[in-house]
């Protein structure tokens, strides 16, 4: 299986400017990662809020540009794309953010809001066949045609989410950044929305990168998953392996306060202190204030993602033993 994103070296860095008489801040908030993600694969990126998992999701997107680093998305280098072949390599990556209402224009119908894309990459040879076409996509995720002229203020967050979908799908991407695509929806509906996804994947083919911080979600539809703290990633393997055998010790710590449940045979783990600031990482590895294992080591040496398993990496000086 080929790799449908390949991410290495991945930095990006905002300056925060604070006057004339103070010194510049730098945030580093993506700060060296690599990750790859299977053609097909449903990979999960999980994390606190602010580690980094949008700021990873908008550079990818090219919505803000990186500092520094590497992204091959189907064989192009994505960072140096520009003009048409750009717009060619948006057509294939598409994305579905967390709040459908912020997302979708209030002024526009459902058959302009999914139809838009079809008329940027000229998709569409009439008229009729535009409307025919966002009709096929409303009914594959469960909507219909009489909701055409309607708009957005007049639905549920939950189809309101379909149609977010919908308008993603209707140009015919591989690739699907799913951003916190179900927080702001009630559990029931949560359920519907994964259960879709899953089902779209698997008749189409997408490859999904699906960025959460509720680990149910990720475990119930995710093949593989990548753990981010602080701008890096610390921990990446199938959910087999994060889940039953966390190797880092803030997936551990993830896991037990995310499920609310002993983690893997273990009491519950209450982190001690509080989350540093990215403008303020502490030396060696940035955990380490808020470790249960750290060592001496550890306040001196900054770990890197090194092999844990035959599809299991983890950035630790001393992970735990199966």
């Amino acid at each position: 299986m080929g790799f449908a994103l390949d991410i290495q070296k991945l930095k990006k860095y905002f300056v925060i400017d604070r006057g004339y008489f103070k010194n510049k801040l730098t945030n580093k908030a993506v700060d060296d990662v690599s990750l790859a993600v299977r053609t097909g694969e449903f990979f999960g990126l999980v994390g606190e809020s602010g580690c980094g998992k949008s700021t990873l999701a908008n550079v990818l997107l090219r919505l803000i540009e990186p500092t520094s680093g590497r992204v091959t998305f189907d064989g192009d280098d994505l960072l140096s794309a520009t003009g048409q072949r750009l717009k060619d390599i948006r057509r294939k990556m598409q994305v579905v953010f967390q709040d459908p209402y912020s997302s979708l224009n209030p002024r526009m119908s459902v058959l302009d809001i999914v139809g838009r894309g079809l008329d940027v990459h000229n998709l569409a040879a009439s008229a009729e066949d535009r409307r025919d076409q966002v009709v096929h996509w409303l009914e594959r995720v469960g909507l219909g045609a009489e909701i055409l002229e309607r708009y957005i203020h007049e639905f549920s967050g939950g189809q309101q989410q379909r149609i977010a979908i919908a308008r993603a799908l209707c140009i015919h991407p591989t690739f699907l950044i799913l951003d916190e695509p179900t927080s702001a929806l009630d559990v029931s509906i949560q359920a519907q929305i994964c259960n879709l996804l899953k089902d779209i994947k698997s008749s189409l083919s997408i490859t999904y990168l699906f960025i959460s911080h509720n680990l149910a979600v990720v475990r119930y539809i995710s093949d593989r998953i990548g753990v981010m703290y602080r701008g890096r990633m610390v921990e990446i393997g199938t959910k087999d392996e994060i889940f039953n055998f966390p190797r880092h010790p803030y997936t551990e710590a993830l896991l037990s306060a995310n499920l609310g449940i002993e983690a893997n045979g273990k009491n519950r783990i209450i982190l001690p202190g509080f989350v540093q600031s990215a403008v303020n990482l502490p030396k060696g590895c940035r955990f380490h204030p808020r470790c249960f294992r750290k060592q001496s080591d550890c306040e001196r040496e900054e770990p890197v993602l090194a092999p844990a398993g035959p599809d299991h990496q983890v950035a630790c000086l001393h992970p735990a033993m199966r």
